[in-house]
């Protein structure tokens, strides 16, 4: 699940069990362990997920081969919000296919991916090359079943 805050509400989310990790920019994600939607604690059930249809000032730069990037379905039309979600699926299942060495050298690169769309060709290609997949369960933005991302990681090709 994906939320949004500022000012007192971050502080106060930040202050909760969790992980932050900050961009290049300056910009913070946090995690948070998995809980029942119905235990949410009450600084994360109050967060709305308003503002996050983001228009990009120029094109992201071409994900490094050599690093993890989740592929985006190239014809799936998702929200900011739907899209994070997704791509955070993406980085757990990609963790669950890493063994410990490989997950520590991960983290203590800090985590780095990239997020990219691939050309029609690329995607067909990606999703039956035996890497992880994310399908969605259909609840909300897109079809069930929808194939919305691939979770590619080098050392998934080992």
């Amino acid at each position: 699940v994906v939320r949004r805050a500022r000012g007192a509400e971050w502080r106060k989310a930040a202050a909760l069990d969790g992980i932050t990790v900050t961009g290049e920019d300056g910009a913070e994600v946090r995690v948070f362990p998995p809980i029942p939607l119905d235990g949410w604690p009450k600084e994360l059930a109050k967060l709305q997920v308003s503002g996050t249809d983001l228009e990009d000032p120029e094109p992201p730069a071409a994900p490094d081969p050599a690093g993890p990037v989740l592929w985006l379905n190239p014809d799936l039309d998702m929200s900011a919000g739907k899209t994070m979600a997704q791509v955070g699926h993406g980085a757990q299942l990609a963790w669950w296919e890493l063994g410990d060495t490989e997950r520590k050298a991960w983290r203590e690169a800090g985590f780095p991916l990239a997020v990219a769309t691939p050309g029609a060709e690329r995607w067909r290609e990606l999703t039956v090359g035996g890497l992880p997949v994310v399908r969605d369960a259909g609840f909300t933005e897109i079809a069930p079943g929808s194939c919305t991302v691939v979770a590619d990681h080098p050392a998934l090709h080992r």
